[in-house]
């Protein structure tokens, strides 16, 4: 067993990813999604990738983050929150962000793989269940 487990960790550490370095807040939108169907954006216009925005406001998204295993809020400010969501079984790493436009009153969200081409609509499932628990 502990053979097994020590030829798993470095395979498991390599479904992380590297962290992107082109997220964040540009312009006062957030970075758009690639080509590949597993992201989804409420700054996209396409079926594929676009998504609706969140009634809830920043510190509502945060309580229901917390509550969430598999979520780890990397940073935090008064408009803006990434968070990273580690998949249970394999260790993959999606990287989730919430934009706050208080002029009317929603989050923006993107949620993106770091790897592989589709998600099965994981970033979608995930923004919907957030929706959900926000209400």
């Amino acid at each position: 067993m502990k053979k097994l487990l020590f030829t798993l960790i470095p395979f498991l550490s390599s479904c992380a990813g590297e962290p992107p370095q082109n997220i964040g807040v540009s312009e006062g939108r957030l970075t758009p999604c690639p080509e590949s169907p597993n992201c989804v954006s409420s700054f996209a216009d396409d079926e594929e990738h676009g998504i609706e925005p969140l009634t809830a406001n920043l510190e509502q998204i945060e309580r229901v983050l917390v509550s969430l295993d598999e979520a780890n809020i990397v940073s935090a400010s008064d408009n803006y929150l990434y968070a990273e969501f580690t998949s249970r079984i394999i260790g993959y790493v999606d990287d989730v962000e919430f934009l706050y436009d208080q002029n009317n009153g929603i989050t923006h969200v993107r949620s993106a793989s770091r790897l592989g081409y589709s998600d099965l609509g994981a970033n979608r499932a995930r923004i919907e269940r957030i929706r959900e628990l926000t209400r």
